[in-house]
């Protein structure tokens, strides 16, 4: 009779362990899953929030590079899940519009690729477009401003000359490449930036009509033959640009972020890195998470995957929204929203919604991901 007793309550504490956390993560991810407008809407209005404050107390530069970084990466993401909203609901161009331009525009700023211009020893990306250092890490600002490209018909001409420069220089680099790859730090190539590179370009092709077939034909096809590990279907990390040669394991975090960049870019491309990328799926109770670190590597945590905790990586089961959401992965999309919401602790107040432990990157970020899919190419 006392282990009868014992064993009720503890079947039903199971239980509600079992149910109750996946049904209360959960219960926002269908609505974000089908686009429900008031979800997104509540969220980007605490992007704009920040994009205004910024404008005030504008981030000053700092001898960390990964800081300059994360400043480029706020406003890029902002830009994009903005105008993301904008081609899934065109009759919010009005409302969104100014301020994805304002974000693309602040991207592209000097003070915004400091650390890019500190590790290339003063070199300038902008500055330097005729030569054959690669300065990939500037392919998020370009992303974010063809993007504005596309949707702000007064987009100011001084920048998109720029804008037009540039995409020049990383396609003649890229053809130039046998790996499809371009550095981004001297001696440091990374597929996820690369694949950056080739969305930049992608979009401007939408911008001007101009055909970027040829170059993007040769990046999808060097993903497939040098940048991804046959074994775990996962990008490697980082690489030697000319040599091809791995510098770091087959990752996830930088997975998921090429599979949203090459959306933009070959449909293909994107589903292939996807569908490695959820081969790594950890699920338990009904929450999901993808590991950092294919079988056979090991690694600890960084600035790319986030902390890694069993094995699974914060970066990349964020990252993993995108393509779950822009691909159908329905099942995976609900999971991992779960685990985004427990750890995200969403709060919202005042006509807004935020994740309270990611700050403005961590929102700016979901933002893009949640809203992922109109930008994918056909």
């Amino acid at each position: 009779m006392n282990l009868r007793r014992l064993f009720l309550p503890l079947l039903v504490a199971l239980l509600i362990a079992r149910i109750l956390p996946p049904l209360l993560c959960g219960r926002d991810a269908n609505r974000w899953l089908r686009g429900d407008p008031v979800l997104q809407a509540l969220l980007a209005q605490e992007l704009i929030a920040f994009e205004l404050r910024d404008d005030v107390a504008r981030h000053k530069s700092t001898k960390n590079r990964f800081a300059g970084e994360w400043a480029l990466v706020t406003h890029q993401m902002t830009a994009l899940g903005l105008a993301q909203l904008c081609l899934a609901h065109p009759e919010w161009k009005e409302r969104y519009v100014p301020m994805l331009s304002r974000a693309a525009q602040k991207s592209f700023l000097p003070e915004m690729r400091d650390f890019g211009t500190r590790a290339w020893h003063g070199e300038d990306a902008l500055e330097s477009l005729d030569g054959t250092h690669g300065h990939a890490y500037l392919s998020y600002a370009a992303l974010a401003v063809g993007m504005a490209r596309l949707l702000d018909p007064n987009f100011p001409k001084s920048i998109a000359d720029r804008h037009d420069a540039l995409i020049a220089a990383y396609e003649r680099r890229l053809l130039a490449s046998a790996t499809g790859l371009i550095d981004t730090y001297p001696g440091e190539a990374y597929p996820t930036d690369v694949a950056a590179v080739a969305a930049a370009i992608a979009v401007h092709g939408r911008v001007t009509g101009v055909s970027h077939h040829r170059v993007l034909a040769h990046w999808a096809e060097r993903v497939k033959r040098v940048q991804i590990d046959a074994a775990s279907g996962l990008v490697i990390q980082r690489m030697g640009a000319s040599s091809g040669k791995p510098h770091d394991a087959p990752r996830g975090s930088g997975t998921g972020l090429a599979a949203y960049f090459a959306g933009f870019a070959d449909r293909r491309t994107a589903q292939l890195l996807a569908d490695g990328l959820f081969k790594h799926e950890s699920t338990f109770f009904g929450f999901g998470a993808i590991r950092e670190y294919a079988s056979g590597h090991h690694g600890r945590g960084d600035v790319d995957s986030g902390p890694v905790i069993f094995g699974v990586s914060v970066s990349a089961t964020g990252f993993a929204l995108a393509p779950a959401r822009a691909f159908g992965k329905e099942d995976s999309f609900e999971r991992i929203y779960r685990t985004t919401h427990l750890f995200g602790m969403p709060f919202s107040s005042a006509g807004r919604t935020r994740f309270t432990t990611g700050g403005p990157i961590g929102n700016a970020l979901l933002l893009a991901f949640l809203t992922s899919g109109p930008e994918v190419a056909p």
